[in-house]
């Protein structure tokens, strides 16, 4: 892969492609784990997508692309956040696109759309996209012991979720 960004960094149209192509799965995972909408998701890879190609040039170490690229995606989604994100209506389920995962991991998204935000990021960046502690720390700008923590209680609550216990944030929130 540093091969295909240092041929992306020097403007080479079909390397850059081809980067995107490989992070086009973890982008959307990553997106959806701060945003409901299909199109706010849609929406954050486009400004991603944008960004990175203007910046790629500001890239320091080729070995660090994803996890550059990640924290422009997570920047992105939050802007979209503040600006006030479109959301579904309550049942709605996000139209099925060409490779869409959405629909087939559907009940995994319910159980971390019910999470806190914090730790349903620092889960989709632990084991969705098998980043170490250290890089999720790098990536959140928080502390590796701050990290640990969040997906400790993070692993918690989604098994309190799956097991439907009360305690859950779900639970929680029908009060």
């Amino acid at each position: 892969m540093d091969f295909l960004v240092k041929k992306a960094k020097k403007k080479d149209k079909t390397a850059f492609v081809a980067l995107m192509e490989r992070q086009k799965i973890a982008m959307y995972k990553v997106a959806k784990s701060y945003l409901r909408s299909e199109e706010d998701v849609a929406d954050a890879i486009q400004e991603t997508i944008l960004t990175c190609y203007e910046k790629l040039d500001s890239l320091e170490k080729e070995q660090y692309f994803k996890t550059w690229l990640i924290r422009i995606l997570i920047n992105k989604c939050k802007d979209i956040q503040k600006a006030g994100c479109r959301e579904f209506l309550p049942g709605q389920m996000p139209e099925q696109g060409g490779t869409c995962m959405a629909l087939e991991n559907y009940e995994f998204y319910e159980l971390l759309k019910a999470l806190d935000e914090k730790y349903r990021t620092v889960l989709v960046l632990y084991y969705a996209e098998g980043f170490k502690v250290r890089e999720i720390a790098q990536i959140l700008e928080l502390e590796e012991n701050t990290v640990k923590t969040r997906l400790s209680r993070g692993r918690k609550q989604l098994a309190r979720e799956y097991r439907g216990e009360p305690g859950g944030c779900v639970s929680e929130m029908a009060k």
